[in-house]
């Protein structure tokens, strides 16, 4: 087998606005690959949530090459030794693939390039990670002036369509089936929701993205309400690439409806991804050096309190709502993820880190960006964060974007519970007796926090 050429997939599992595929299809036969390479992300190894969604989206993926003539190759290993492998089985001398900027990608790439040409393609992002610099020409490090940079390069590219054949070699290289990757969970299997929230792969994407099309306009507002889940619920696609951002810019502008608010959404993922170039310890270490001498409970002390917190029984139905929706369909709420990790970071004094690798675990849009930076955000210990004294009050945030219905759904000890009584059963005098009370109460968390971050600014 000769003049092939290897398609490696990671997270852009797609092949519409695919341009390492367009590149590759020009070149000659091309094998594409799934390389499931623990080794290279070694502590952020996918969690088993995403997992969930990866078989699911491979599959798909194999599905859409194969009615193109093509199909998908599996190998389990270190990304270089396989693609150097595969190489050596093909005849390919040439690698096309995405950018990625995960550390571990980013590692992998230069690995990868020392062994076999390696063409590296945009599209992961609106834009690649420093084409827009601050006057100094660094990199930005504050949202705002970098949203306004990014607006100034947009509209991004328009799509580029899915080939209409892709040519495969003359043989087949050998491939693992995905059932013995085993990254379903089974015993016992805790995803039994996960298929009732959620369509993996391309076509299950731009079904989503057409329906939230449709409510781009009141999304301001209605990304707020949890009882209404008015958010865009397309982060696990983007994360795994399923559709392009520059895809999801366009038909969402194209609609003619006003979508300012989300499209800066769109402009936060690539801030986040900017941020871990700068700073690829971001998931692990804080980004501002004082956070390292903050007071936070140790689990020893605290282990009570945190897996209450995991398992939605801290007395408090906004929280528990949000961790029991996390738990059963591998997603929660955005207000209510904030809602959540300020009250594990400030009410109970846990380090943020503790938050983030739950998240990671528990949540089928893991993204390393993503989820690092918002936790930052949150604790305060950001390049750009909230400020560690605003703490958020769950109570009365519940109330007053009108959870009500949300904490009915999740909670379901609390259905029975009027509006005006179900944020705060206590207060109420309304708790059932199968709900517990609360862990701590508000004033005590509050100060507490305030306390510990009066000690480290000293």
């Amino acid at each position: 087998m000769t003049d092939s050429v290897l398609l490696w997939f990671r997270q852009d599992l797609r092949l519409s606005d695919q341009a390492a595929l367009a590149a590759a299809a020009a070149e000659g036969p091309v094998v594409p690959v799934y390389i499931l390479d623990d080794e290279a992300a070694r502590q952020w190894a996918m969690g088993g949530a995403s997992r969930w969604w990866l078989h699911y989206s491979l599959k798909q993926l194999d599905e859409s090459l194969r009615a193109k003539g093509s199909r998908l190759t599996l190998r389990r290993g270190r990304s270089a030794e396989v693609l150097a492998q595969l190489a050596s089985e093909t005849g390919a001398g040439r690698v096309h693939a995405l950018h990625h900027y995960e550390p571990w990608w980013r590692n992998a790439e230069k690995t990868v390039a020392k062994r076999i040409a390696l063409c590296l393609h945009d599209g992961a992002l609106l834009l690649p990670p420093g084409v827009v610099r601050t006057g100094a020409g660094g990199l930005y490090r504050i949202y705002t002036p970098f949203a306004r940079a990014v607006m100034a390069h947009m509209p991004p590219h328009q799509p580029h369509p899915v080939p209409h054949r892709i040519d495969g070699p003359a043989q087949w290289p050998d491939s693992d089936s995905l059932e013995e990757w085993g990254l379903l969970p089974s015993k016992p299997n805790w995803a039994k929701g996960f298929a009732e929230a959620w369509t993996p792969g391309e076509d299950g994407a731009r079904a989503h993205v057409a329906l939230f099309v449709d409510e781009v306009e009141a999304y301001p507002e209605a990304r707020n309400l949890p009882s209404i889940e008015g958010t865009s619920r397309l982060s696990p696609h983007l994360h795994f690439g399923e559709v392009s951002p520059a895809y999801v810019w366009h038909r969402v502008t194209s609609s003619g409806q006003d979508a300012e608010i989300f499209l800066k959404e769109l402009i936060w993922r690539d801030y986040t991804h900017t941020q871990i170039c700068g700073l690829p310890a971001y998931g692990s270490e804080n980004a501002r050096d004082d956070f390292d001498h903050m007071a936070w409970r140790g689990l020893r002390e605290a282990r009570g309190d945190f897996t209450a917190w995991k398992t939605g029984t801290t007395g408090y139905p906004i929280v528990d709502a949000g961790m029991r929706q996390l738990w059963a369909s591998g997603w929660m709420h955005n207000r209510v993820r904030m809602i959540a990790a300020s009250f594990l970071i400030k009410h109970l004094l846990i380090d943020w880190r503790h938050g983030a690798r739950w998240f990671w675990d528990t949540l089928v849009d893991a993204d390393y960006a993503n989820n690092s930076v918002n936790w930052q955000w949150v604790a305060g210990s950001g390049v750009d964060a909230n400020m560690f004294t605003r703490i958020m009050a769950p109570l009365s945030q519940s109330e007053k974007f009108d959870a009500a219905d949300y904490i009915r759904h999740w909670v379901p000890e609390l259905a029975g519970l009027p509006d005006h009584a179900i944020h705060d059963p206590d207060a109420h005098e309304a708790r059932p007796a199968a709900y517990p009370a609360k862990i701590i109460g508000h004033r005590e968390g509050r100060e507490r926090a305030l306390s510990a971050y009066r000690r480290m600014k000293r």
